[in-house]
């Protein structure tokens, strides 16, 4: 048969002695190494991890923060925004009150000028007419008293109306 499937004793002897010299080479040598190894990875994953969950803690942490950050810069913001159409509603009124003024002063400005021009414009129309009745009184007089016997007649009657 085969020697590997049905051992003799001297190979399983020699298989032992070997065994127990590399473990016991390994356990002077190199199991503490090895353990103190697994043991500081170990120490330095623990490490790791709790880093990470501090790590956790201060992102959500700081999440809160920004939350809290933006809720306070949203809320200035609509009070800036609120400040900022009172102000532009109170300059529309001013604007406008101001406006209602002025075109009422213009207005007032405008018809006392228009009562002044009237006014000259009826002062000039009454010169004009009395100029034109003075030169249509003249002609007619002129052509009255062109004639002598008509002007003694206007002097005699003016003579009859006439008392001392």
């Amino acid at each position: 048969m085969n020697p590997l499937v049905t051992p003799d004793l001297g190979l399983v002897v020699w298989t032992t002695v070997a065994f127990a010299f590399l473990f016991f080479i390994l356990a002077k040598f190199a199991w503490k190494p090895i353990m103190a190894a697994i043991g500081d990875r170990e120490a330095s994953i623990e490490k790791a991890l709790l880093k990470a969950e501090a790590a956790k803690e201060e992102m959500e942490r700081l999440v809160h923060e920004n939350e809290a950050l933006i809720k306070q810069a949203r809320a200035e913001r609509d009070q800036i925004l609120s400040d900022a159409k009172k102000v532009k509603d109170q300059m529309i009124s001013d604007a406008k009150e101001i406006a209602h003024k002025e075109g009422a002063r213009m207005i007032e400005l405008a018809r006392v000028e228009i009562n002044n021009q009237k006014a000259v414009a009826m002062a000039d129309v009454k010169n004009q007419v009395a100029v034109l009745s003075i030169q249509i009184a003249e002609k007619i007089l002129q052509g009255q008293l062109e004639d002598q016997k008509k002007q003694d007649e206007l002097v005699s009657q003016l003579l009859k109306e006439v008392k001392l």
